[in-house]
Formats: C-alpha cells, structure tokens, sequence
C-alpha cells in the first residue's frame, strides 16, 4: 500500500472493480478481456439495447449504471483512457442484443467519439442499425476555449442514460430513444469546482507539481480528468456555489451561456466527484437548493444528490441542471422516465427481489467475425490494375515517412509519418497473402483490419472510421462497375460520416485539407487525375497535414 491508495496496480483495480459488479448485480456479466459489464440474456420482452463507456475511474459510471431500466452494457478502458475500438466493437456486437437497434451514449472526449465512432461504423456496415448521441455539458471552458472539439461531457451524462434506458425498457423505437436522448443532451448544463487534483494509482506522488493547487484554493470548472477549468479562487463556498450557479444560468455570459431554462419544471443533479463525504455533500446540496430559489427563482422539482460520476476520489462536486422539455414522442414525459424503476448499483435503487430469486446463470460467448460477416456486393472492379495503383501509392507513401516525420516533429508529435508507414506495410502484406478477389466491398473490408491493427493513436481511429464509413457507403452503391462517379459518391458519404468524429476541416493544417478537395473535384469531374493535380497546393505546402 502507498499512503495514497489500497491497491496500486492500475490494471488489478480497474478489473477487479468490474468484477465486483456481476457479485452485486446478479443480471450481469462480465467480459473481462474487453472489460465489458453487460446485462445477461433473459426471457424480457426485446428493446433497444443502449452501449456507453469511457476510461475507468469515473465510478459509477459508467458499468454500474448497466442494469435493466438503464445501460445494457459499459465498455470500460484503463484509468481516464478511451476504451479501444475493438472492445467497443465486440460490446456493440456481441455483448447485446442487436435485433431492434444500438444507441451509443459517450461523453465528447476525442478519444472516446473516436473509438465508439469506430465501432459505430463498423456496425453499420455489418447492418446493424446503431445512433450514437455525443453528451457535452461541461460549462467549466466556454466556447472560446471549448473551440471546436466543443464542451466536455461530465456528470450530468448520468441522466441521459437514465431518461433513454427508461424509453428503451417501454419497448419504444430506436428513432424515438435516440431522440429522446440528444432532447436531454441538450437540455443539460454542468459545472464542476475541486479543491486538489486527484492521484491516480500506480502513479509516482509528488507534491511539487506547478499546477497544484494551495491550501484553501479551489478550481472552478476543473474537469473530471485534472483538466483545467475557467479559474482559480479563494472564496468562501457561498460565493462558490454563486459563481457556479452564474455560469450555468446567466442569459448575459456570451461564453458560457448554452441553455436557455425556459421550463417551469428543472431538475437538479448534485454530484460527489468521490472524496466528499456524505456529510459534506448534503450540506452543499442545501446551499444549491435554497440559493437556486433565492437567487435564480428556480424549485427544482427533483433533486437528486449524491455520487454519480467520480473523479476517482477528487476532492470535488458538480452541479448539473437539466430543462425540462416534451418529448414530442406521445408517450412519457422526462419526469416519468427519470422515475422509472431501474435495476442499476450505481442509480440508487435497489436490486429486486425477482431478479435475485431467478438465479440467472445464462453467459453471451458470441464473437464476432469480421471476415465472416462480409457478403458480396456485386459492385466489381479490376483487380490487376487496382493492384498496381495500390501498391504503387502505398511504395511512395513508404518512402515519404522520413519527409513527413521531420515535418510532423515541428507541429505534431512526430508519429505521423511512422504511422502511415507501419499502415502501409501491413496493407503491401496483406495484398501479397490475399490477393484482390474483385468485388470492391469484400476487397475494402479486408483492408479495414489490417489499417486497424497497425495504425495507433488518433490518426488510426480516424483512417478507420472513414474506411468503415467507405464499405457501407461502397455496398449501398450496390452491383455493377466501380467507376469514378461509383467511388465519387461513396467518398463523399465516408468524408461525411468522418466529419462527425473530428472537427477538423479543410483550411485547419490536417490531413483533411487533403482529402475534402480530391473527394470535392472527384465528384465534380469523374477524373481520378485532375482530383489529383488539384492537391498540389496542399502537397507541396511547406508544412505537414497531420490529424487532430
């Protein structure tokens, strides 16, 4: 033991805790090679299955809000790490049941939109029908310094996997659940304070850090990684909550000022972000509540207090308001869903009786196979010559890596180059051991893997969501002869679903400067070589496109 922890190893905790879980919740099931908690088949009628994660340490959430009447299942990574693709993939489609649809609920962090963006595709392109809603209701960075990557998702997440869990487990559509979802997305608005950073385990400790924060000082809007809010303070915790409370609701702060409450009815989420005792919390809770109605003229009409999304034990809280709008669904209201029953440890609601006398011992072993999956499309093209042009491009790309390296270590972080290079010598081999059968789709499928597994980091994540993107959007052009108008088209789709990954645009110094004006004159000529020539400009620019 250290004098900050109980348990050290970093990767004993996080699998251990998920374990701890299928021993308090008796519906659920644990994959423990991709740290997936997922709610164990049952006789229930069949819903839409709802899939949610990020990096462990945020407890409760995210795998102890799965349970029935909430998530079907949580993909869990390492501490304050993005799960990876593959592990959100097999959650997506192996660990639920597909057969009325997948929404995916992730908090705007780049690295999870990016990895469930992976698996989001890929399920689409195995024909599943998935949404995926990004949650962002940090007010801590207002829109100049959120920029475009946009706020940060924190506690007030919880609620939209209560609100959409409930309409799930009614047996309501997924159009109507996802709906419901992005409504409660956007009708939240959170704020965080923290009086010290939080230690993760198996980490040196030192007391000496810059940012460390002094004795009676408090960050305000300090996120749930250590992220840096919108200011330090010594102030008594009146004029803390005041502050808090102004970011979240003044109509005249340009910056901060996202939702509009224009509700009779509100709800109030007071969040512990894990080493707050019991005590504390409820002595903050009554100074939200009675400053809310004294200053801001707001009763909330729930009021919900207590240890939703941690930052393991920071010495913290949030504030989440949520407007309460109709659905438009003509059904359940917000309210009735924020009540509904649910069967989830980390809601505070207990466990029934009939899910414990069950004795529900049923285990998913599905896998997926992604080489199985894939079905001829009938749209064919000329292996020789997409061979040739293949291997010619990949060579070059090759021999560029040193050029791109240099460039990429004065603006970047020097792995682009390495990157490209390792991608396109695992494609060069895979042609080489499984020559191209013909059928556009299949061929392209093929490839998505190996770009997968060879290519790491954000780069990776994003080759792979628009190769992804590129099969469903190539299969949908259905049978005939890929001609350029054929790829034309499906590039335009994949540029489309890439853009709603990463805020990157032509113009932001990324690769994207290189792909929008191919895909662009592509699709306006039918000519592969004046899309081409048209990238001389960004080609021979003194800088390096690299992705953000």
């Amino acid at each position: 033991m250290s004098s900050k922890h109980f348990i050290n190893d970093p990767t004993h905790l996080v699998n251990s805790a998920l374990r701890s879980l299928v021993y308090t919740n008796p519906s659920l099931a644990l994959d423990s090679t991709n740290k997936i908690v997922y709610r164990r088949p049952s006789h229930a009628p069949r819903q839409v299955s709802i899939v949610s994660g990020g990096g462990a340490g945020h407890e409760p959430s995210f795998a102890a809000m799965v349970g029935q009447g909430m998530l079907s299942a949580a993909v869990s990574g390492t501490i304050f790490a993005s799960p990876s693709s593959e592990q959100i993939r097999v959650g997506v489609q192996a660990r639920v049941d597909t057969s009325r649809g997948v929404l995916v609920t992730v908090m705007n962090y780049t690295g999870d939109v990016l990895n469930f963006g992976v698996a989001v595709e890929k399920a689409r392109a195995a024909g599943i029908d998935v949404e995926m809603v990004v949650v962002a209701d940090d007010v801590g960075v207002g829109r100049e310094k959120g920029g475009k990557v946009g706020r940060r998702g924190i506690a007030g997440t919880v609620l939209v996997h209560k609100i959409s869990g409930a309409l799930a487990a009614l047996g309501r559509p997924l159009s109507e659940v996802a709906k419901v979802a992005r409504l409660t997305a956007e009708n939240l608005v959170s704020v965080g304070a923290s009086l010290e950073h939080v230690h993760v385990p198996g980490r040196a400790i030192t007391d000496s850090a810059e940012d460390k924060l002094e004795i009676g000082e408090v960050e305000i809007g300090m996120g749930i990684h250590n992220e840096a809010g919108s200011g330090r303070a010594k102030i008594e915790f009146p004029e803390l909550v005041a502050r808090m409370l102004t970011q979240l609701l003044d109509p005249n702060d340009s910056d901060r000022n996202f939702l509009h409450v224009n509700s009779n009815e509100v709800v109030l989420l007071v969040n512990n972000l894990g080493g707050v005792s019991v005590l504390e919390l409820a002595g903050i809770t009554a100074e939200v509540v009675e400053q809310l109605e004294k200053n801001w003229s707001i009763r909330p009409v729930r009021i919900l207090s207590g240890t939703f999304m941690t930052s393991l034990n920071g010495l913290g809280f949030s504030i989440t308001l949520l407007n309460v709008v109709n659905t438009d669904i003509g059904g359940p209201g917000m309210i009735e869903l924020l009540d509904a029953p649910c069967e989830a440890t980390g809601w505070s609601t207990p466990i029934g009786k009939k899910t414990w006398e069950e004795k529900n011992t049923a285990e998913r072993s599905d896998t997926v196979n992604e080489q199985k999956a894939i079905k001829d499309s009938g749209l064919k093209w000329d292996t020789a010559v997409a061979t040739a042009a293949l291997t010619k491009a990949l060579e070059r790309l090759i021999s560029a890596e040193p050029e791109i390296t240099k460039y990429d270590t004065i603006v970047g972080d020097g792995d682009c180059g390495t990157g490209l290079k390792r991608g396109a010598e695992g494609v060069l081999s895979h042609l080489a051991a499984n020559p191209f059968t013909g059928d556009v789709v299949v061929d392209v499928a093929n490839i998505v893997p190996v770009i997968e597994n060879t290519m790491d980091g954000t780069s990776g994540a994003l080759f792979s969501i628009f190769l992804n993107a590129l099969v469903h959007a190539l299969r949908r052009q259905g049978p005939g002869r890929a001609t350029a108008n054929v790829w034309a088209a499906a590039l335009q789709s994949s540029a489309d679903a890439l853009g709603k990954y990463t805020p990157a645009r032509p113009g932001d110094r990324t690769l994207v400067d290189a792909l929008y004006p191919f895909v662009e004159v592509l699709g306006k000529t039918g000519d592969s070589g004046k899309a081409a020539e048209g990238l001389g400009w960004v080609l021979n620019a003194p800088r390096v496109c690299y992705l953000v």
